[in-house]
């Protein structure tokens, strides 16, 4: 069977930079830090007190005020980042097979702002009996933004989330990828959405000592590759990308940002937070992603890395790089682009992969913001070029990016210019 190949079409985008893919992406070349002081809770108390938060967020804007009460936070982020990709893709969906369009969209926690109201209220009136919100476990269950996208579009393709922890959005591009070069779709709304920044994750992160407690300085803790990194920046919001075969896409004219090379998957099977310290499965996904590709190292010239900012994921992923790719990991640009929008968790990968689609399409490779001269970690080699605090030009062919999650899981995608 000749695999069918798979082009993006759409993007959308509510995130710490922005509230649409335009001001995402110009924020994200002029190098802005989207993290700041926390609203969405009273952190006064917590050890880290900011976070990269979506602002200005109205889910009014697109959804009736009574229905908007019954989507969870990261469902609202999720419906208005799909609505952008569904429009900007310009598909018309009374005119398409909607059985040949599916959605797989990704949470790697789901509704922890309503499980965290729910079971309050049920410890604080207990001498009334259970209570609970008929909405309570339709509005937490992380397969319940596929479910929406789906119903509010009347789309009856392949339709689930992919739940892999921070990689779990690079899963569900790499599942929607699959199914389109298969025949089992003409097209995929696809990407992931998260939203806990909430008292019980701000918490469990910092028991693990997983997060930065810069408080004095929120925009700049965010430093991957930096000696003096201490942990992540929490983020939230939602990214989409329609994903199409090519056919169906020349035939209605779409815009083609970018084609979707390959994709690749492994597990570290090393530790339950920790990445492995020699990048083992760092190594072995990159491998995958570009064998899937039937590429040589040398045809990547971007890598929009997993660089969450933190001790040891960071050197492993250098180290995992210098290794796949030799000598050319000299001639790569490499950028970590969470320094400016935090760690979107289940969502980060699908971000990730939309400005990485946006590189190839402006042939700019975002920064990695925060590095400053003098606080260069020994372990890191600084030959290679991270693209430290400023955008770069240059020609971009293929670009992969990486994702790594809790538990071990690793995906990574290679998107390439389109030609022909």
């Amino acid at each position: 069977m000749e695999l069918k190949r798979v082009v993006v079409t759409g993007l959308g985008a509510v995130t710490p930079l922005g509230n649409n893919v335009k001001t995402t992406w110009e924020n994200a070349v002029a190098g802005k830090s989207g993290a700041g002081p926390i609203t969405l809770f009273d952190a006064s108390l917590f050890k880290t007190k900011f976070a990269c938060e979506v602002k200005n967020f109205d889910p009014s804007e697109f959804l009736d005020r009574k229905e908007a009460r019954k989507f969870d936070r990261y469902s609202q982020l999720a419906l208005k980042a799909a609505k952008e990709a569904i429009e900007n893709s310009g598909l018309d969906l009374e005119k398409e097979d909607t059985n040949r369009i599916g959605v797989i969209f990704s949470a790697g926690i789901g509704g922890i702002k309503t499980f965290e109201e729910e079971v309050g209220n049920y410890f604080l009136s207990q001498d009334k009996g259970p209570r609970f919100n008929p909405f309570f476990i339709p509005k937490m269950i992380a397969d319940i933004a596929a479910g929406h996208i789906s119903m509010i579009y009347g789309l009856r393709g392949p339709n689930y989330a992919t739940v892999s922890a921070c990689a779990s959005s690079t899963n569900a591009i790499a599942d929607a990828f699959n199914l389109i070069r298969l025949d089992k779709a003409n097209v995929i709304v696809t990407g992931g959405a998260e939203a806990t920044i909430s008292p019980s994750a701000v918490g469990g992160f910092n028991a693990m000592h997983a997060l930065s407690t810069r408080n004095d300085s929120p925009e700049t803790a965010s430093r991957p590759f930096s000696a003096s990194r201490d942990g992540f920046v929490m983020g939230e919001g939602a990214t989409s990308l329609i994903l199409e075969e090519l056919e169906h896409a020349l035939a209605r004219g779409a815009h083609i940002y970018a084609e979707v090379a390959g994709a690749g998957m492994s597990a570290d099977a090393h530790h339950i937070t920790a990445s492995h310290p020699d990048g083992l499965g760092a190594k072995l996904v990159m491998y995958n992603a570009l064998e899937d590709a039937g590429m040589q190292p040398e045809d990547i010239d971007y890598i929009n890395v997993h660089g969450t900012s933190t001790p040891v994921g960071d050197i492993s992923e250098v180290k995992a790089i210098k290794e796949v790719f030799g000598e050319h990991s000299y001639k790569l640009n490499i950028s970590a682009t969470k320094s400016m929008t935090g760690h979107l968790l289940g969502a980060a990968g699908s971000l990730e992969a939309l400005l990485s689609a946006l590189a190839i399409e402006n042939q700019i490779v975002p920064p990695t913001i925060n590095f400053t001269e003098g606080d260069e970690d020994p372990e890191i080699d600084y030959n290679l070029n991270f693209t430290f605090n400023k955008a770069q030009k240059r020609e971009l062919r293929a670009v992969l990016s990486n994702t790594f999650g809790f538990g071990g899981h690793n995906a990574s995608v290679i998107l390439k210019k389109f030609s022909k």
